[in-house]
């Protein structure tokens, strides 16, 4: 949870770090805007991937079910910064599939956190094997991270790619391949 009176102590800290007046007409309400922003922007911390997964469907089907370009935003645990990107999610259901918007809220609770692409990957991953119980899943993240493009070697158009791989998909080349088609379609 975001201790709004804590975010906004440490931001006018902040303010006069940097050698400004947080009383100042454009900064006086600064504090607070900020942590209503981060209240915002970190909502997953207060919620489950659970609690999206749970409502599930008796299916006969087995093959992929894949839900591609997801938008997310997230924010770097190590500079503050946003990054964001799509996220390409698809599982092979045991008997059940869930709801297509549950994926992408799967993909809310995790990114609205800080975070590190690459935990937040497998994170999605684990989360939707566990609840879904099916029989693999395969997620792919592409995010441009600001603190790359904006601060450090300023590399703008700069992407990360991960993946996270489970079940049937670990050592299937074909069913990798046919994930990886079916992103670019």
């Amino acid at each position: 949870m975001v201790d709004k009176k804590k975010v906004r102590e440490g931001v006018k800290l902040m303010l006069e770090g940097m050698g400004e007046d947080p009383k100042r007409e454009g900064l006086k309400d600064t504090p607070e805007r900020v942590a209503r922003m981060y209240e915002e922007l970190l909502f997953g911390m207060e919620e489950e991937a659970a609690d999206h997964l749970s409502r599930t469907f008796t299916v006969e089907e087995e093959d992929m079910v894949l839900e591609k370009n997801i938008a997310f935003a997230s924010i770097c645990e190590h500079h503050l910064m946003p990054f964001f990107g799509k996220a390409h999610i698809a599982y092979i259901p045991d008997g059940k599939v869930v709801g297509l918007s549950k994926l992408a809220r799967t993909v809310e609770v995790f990114g609205r956190r800080l975070q590190m692409q690459e935990r937040m990957t497998g994170q999605i991953a684990d989360a939707i094997m566990d609840e879904l119980d099916c029989a693999g899943v395969m997620v792919m993240l592409e995010a441009e991270h600001t603190c790359m493009t904006m601060r450090g070697v300023k590399k703008p158009g700069s992407s990360t790619v991960t993946l996270a791989v489970r079940g049937t998909f670990e050592g299937d080349d074909e069913l990798q391949r046919r994930f990886f088609e079916m992103v670019k379609i």
